[in-house]
């Protein structure tokens, strides 16, 4: 006699009975009844079938894997029959529910619960969400996920960093040159070349000139002759001859106290400098007007740098420079702005500005090109705030004002001076208050989402009422 035994199988896992069996005792089993989810999905059309091991494997029919497993049916509700069905949260039933919107962001409402075409649920949105005050409020979570961070506006200096680039140029007042004011001839020159630095007083060349040589005994004669009676004069009248005709004062001094008039008169460096142009040779002649040499003093030179016109309104004279020439690199040298030239360059829309620069060892050389740093700092601290802070789309700058409690009011501000990372508020904001410096552009885009969000869902009782009136 055969014995029937019933046998009811476990999943293991999830401790759910799938169904009972009655045993022939030959081996065979007669099925006697389906439990669990199976049984209660049988009347339902699954959505599709994915992998039993979980991997990223789907079916548009019922399949097996390559281990003769079946493929899990996925039915409406998101979860697979072999799986436990897991406890929907609870609506708040304390709020109204608005509307639902597109689980995406698009620009979608539904006045009733809904299924987007990949299948997942519209959100609602309860009645408090929205806030009529111009806040944009966000949740605790959102605000970790994107990483909101905010500062207090605060009082600080602007440095407003000016950079030009320019040339550096001889200081015209430190140029001079010889020149001779009468017929002359070279009669010897020194061991002096184009390039040579030499001292004030240093003899340059000895020439002999007709014209001072008559002078010179004109003046002689006055200052030795016993003659009484307008001498003292005429006199005077005599060396001032030899001044109108640039003989150096070392010559005319040691003429008084010699009584000799020289043949050949040496001329001398009339400063300190390196020797920019050398024309005088042995032996020529040289005609009034003549430039025989021309000596720089390179001890101060210029920088002149080229200002965009922008920034025009931040330079002043007397405001300090930092100028980086690109032959020595790590080396800085400082200077004042000595002025600002009245002039825009038309095509460069820039402004040509002088500054003054120390340069003790002439390493600075004329047209060398240099790069000035020119310092704005005002010691007067101004309301300011980070750049991030800012949201400009060029015809509006606003900022978000963080008033706690995940609540963010968008704010429209006038904008000063920038430097340093920071810029200036010239209205619009007060100290202490906190302002948005990451991710505000996120909670802008949720703040314009959710102004749209609202008008679709104000315009859709309407378009329903329209519809219905033409219906009538």
């Amino acid at each position: 006699m055969k014995t029937l035994r019933l046998v009811t199988i476990f999943v293991l896992g999830a401790g759910l009975p799938l169904g009972a069996y009655w045993s022939l005792g030959n081996g065979h089993w007669l099925a006697h009844a389906e439990m669990g989810p199976a049984a209660s999905s049988a009347n339902r059309t699954p959505l599709y079938y994915r992998d039993p091991s979980g991997a990223p494997l789907w079916s548009a029919g019922p399949m097996k894997d390559d281990r003769g497993r079946d493929y899990l049916p996925v039915y409406d509700d998101g979860r697979p029959t072999s799986e436990p069905a897991k406890p929907q949260p609870q609506a708040n039933s304390s709020r109204r529910i608005l509307y639902y919107r597109n689980p995406m962001g698009l620009p979608d409402t539904s006045p009733v619960p809904k299924k987007d075409p990949m299948g997942m649920n519209y959100i609602p949105v309860y009645e408090g969400d929205e806030a009529d005050d111009g806040t944009v409020k966000l949740s605790p979570g959102k605000i970790q996920r994107t990483g909101v961070k905010s500062v207090p506006v605060e009082r600080r200096p602007i440095q407003v960093a000016i950079k030009a680039p320019g040339t550096i140029q001889l200081d015209e007042r430190r140029v001079s040159v010889i020149v001779m004011r009468a017929e002359s001839f070279v009669q010897k020159v020194a061991d002096v070349t184009t390039g040579t630095r030499v001292k004030a007083g240093q003899p340059l060349m000895e020439i002999y000139s007709s014209a001072i040589a008559s002078a010179a005994a004109e003046y002689l004669a006055t200052i030795t002759s016993k003659t009484v009676g307008g001498v003292e004069i005429y006199g005077r009248g005599s060396r001032q001859r030899l001044v109108n005709l640039d003989v150096p004062d070392g010559v005319i001094a040691e003429m008084e106290k010699t009584h000799v008039a020289p043949v050949t008169v040496r001329w001398s460096a009339p400063r300190d400098g390196i020797v920019l142009e050398r024309n005088a040779i042995e032996g020529m002649r040289a005609n009034p007007g003549d430039v025989l040499f021309r000596i720089a003093d390179t001890s101060l030179v210029w920088a002149l740098v080229d200002v965009a016109e922008r920034d025009l309104g931040n330079i002043a004279v007397g405001q300090r420079v930092a100028v980086r020439a690109r032959s020595f690199p790590g080396r800085t040298f400082t200077g004042t702005i000595a002025i600002v030239y009245p002039q825009v360059n038309r095509d460069t829309r820039t402004v040509r500005v002088r500054i003054e620069l120390a340069n003790p060892d002439a390493v600075l050389l004329p047209d060398m090109y240099v790069d000035a740093d020119i310092d704005t700092a005002d010691a007067a601290p101004v309301l300011a705030v980070p750049d991030s802070s800012v949201l400009d789309t060029g015809a509006r700058q606003a900022v978000l004002v963080d008033k706690g409690e995940g609540r963010f009011e968008p704010r429209e501000v006038k904008l000063g001076r920038r430097g340093g990372g920071y810029v200036e508020i010239r209205d619009g904001l007060r100290e202490g208050e906190a302002v948005v410096t990451s991710a505000n552009f996120l909670i802008d885009a949720e703040s314009n989402l959710k102004a749209a969000l609202k008008g679709f869902a104000e315009a859709a009782p309407q378009a329903n009422g329209n519809a219905a009136g033409e219906q009538k």
